[in-house]
């Protein structure tokens, strides 16, 4: 199999390869490092006796934030060091600010060919490699069995799209998903598809996702999150508005929030302003047309963080703030919900700020955790558009039941909690026999 992926990877990389740098030109910041890709990472000092070494591959900005809890135990255990690498140029930002002085090193991880990545693992000499989520690298595996290097997925998950993929290539899905020491799915619904797929069903294991253990850092006070409000140009006469948030939007949903908003303030006279949050910050543009077809006072934080005074509309067109911005919300609606779009985006940080919630029909890559939270009567779900608009103007006119469906969201988030000390227990079971 490995074989026939290396023929393969040059030709296919140079197809992928103008979709890709277009992408990377859009967003920015690939230049840093971008050398790594190669397998040209610095060689690490040599490993000291008694220390073992461990590797973690986290794509983007959701896999950075989720391995925290994980990096902090590990950083308190001198007979640790861990190597951390990422995949988009805001991850390894992130995980540079966030972890610089928890890690050994933190790089780029290498582009999934032999040459790179024997070379990248050749200077890391890794004891151990973890995969965040769905980063099954055949490469990169393969490396690591060479090695006799266990390879370990944490919060393993499987969206209906992966998972349809790989249900057409299932023989080559199940060699692969064999070649892993241990596999930690983060939902019974992903235990169930990775078996499915061929995991060995000895080494896999539900342990929960780490996304509940992870802390909203940093949590803004009272004056902070009024401090927030102001530079949002939100604040009237010193007064909050109501805050509409559109969480981590995709096409469409922008739209259908601005015509929200403009119902909830010329029909009912609500002193709301609305905050929009896009998954993509590329869509500025879409974006900005958008707001300049409407009557409303807007600002785009690209052009600047701080707003005008009496700011209607703010759109927050960078990347790895929404959990900060998401604090001065009221209510939010959960993107990538609503046709055409599928898959939903997390409601879990949502959950643990103990913000109101309203989501479209199509949460598919979370419909365990939604179907969840529906049952704690801690977000509200809706089969349609018109259903969704009805959901959050009615939520709009009532503090009570904002303040109810907010304090549902948090006790929930707070009995799911424990992931990381089941993920930690079987990660330090598989160092323990790497050592033997």
């Amino acid at each position: 199999m490995i074989v026939g992926y290396r023929i393969l990877f040059i030709p296919i990389l140079l197809l992928a390869a103008p979709f890709y740098l277009k992408r990377m030109l859009r967003r920015g910041g690939y230049a840093k490092d971008f050398q790594h890709r190669f397998g040209l990472v610095p060689t690490l000092p040599p490993k000291r006796p008694g220390i073992q070494r461990i590797w973690v591959q986290a794509v983007s900005v959701g896999e950075v934030q989720a391995i925290r809890p994980m990096v902090d135990r590990f950083a308190q255990d001198d007979k640790v060091e861990l190597v951390i690498t990422c995949t988009t140029s805001t991850a390894y930002k992130i995980a540079r600010d966030q972890y610089g002085s928890q890690a050994l090193h933190i790089g780029v991880f290498p582009l999934d060919f032999c040459l790179f990545s024997a070379r990248a693992w050749k200077r890391f000499q890794p004891d151990m490699a973890l995969l965040m989520e769905t980063e099954l690298w055949p490469e990169h595996i393969n490396q690591a069995n060479r090695r006799k290097v266990p390879v370990v997925v944490v919060n393993g998950r499987l969206s209906n799209r992966s998972f349809k993929r790989y249900l057409k290539i299932k023989a080559i899905a199940g060699r692969l998903l064999q070649k892993l020491d241990v596999l930690l799915a983060a939902t019974e619904q992903d235990y169930e598809r990775f078996l499915a797929l061929g995991a060995h069903r000895e080494t896999t294991f539900q342990t929960g996702n780490l996304k509940f253990d992870v802390e909203v850092k940093p949590l803004l006070s009272a004056s902070e999150k009024n401090a927030l409000l102001g530079e949002l140009g939100f604040l009237r006469d010193r007064e909050a508005p109501i805050v509409l948030l559109g969480s981590s939007t995709w096409p469409g949903e922008e739209a259908f929030l601005l015509d929200t908003f403009e119902q909830a303030r010329n029909e009912l006279g609500l002193a709301c302003v609305l905050l929009l949050v896009p998954r993509h910050m590329e869509r500025r543009s879409e974006l900005e047309r958008l707001l300049r077809s409407s009557q409303w006072s807007w600002h785009m934080r690209s052009s600047g963080r701080v707003a005008p005074a009496n700011t209607d509309v703010y759109l927050a067109d960078t990347t790895g703030e929404l959990r900060v911005l998401s604090q001065v919300a009221d209510l939010a609606f959960i993107g990538n919900s609503l046709p055409p779009n599928d898959g939903g985006q997390t409601p879990i940080e949502a959950a643990a700020l103990g913000l109101p919630m309203v989501y479209g029909p199509m949460m598919t890559n979370f419909k365990r955790i939604c179907e969840s939270l529906e049952a704690a009567q801690a977000a509200r779900r809706a089969e349609d558009a018109p259903r969704a608009k009805q959901y959050i103007l009615e939520l709009l006119q009532s503090p009570e039941a904002r303040s109810e469906l907010g304090q549902s969201a948090k006790a929930w988030h707070a009995q799911n909690r424990g992931a990381a000390e089941r993920t930690l227990e079987h990660l330090y079971k598989v160092l323990q026999s790497s050592k033997l």
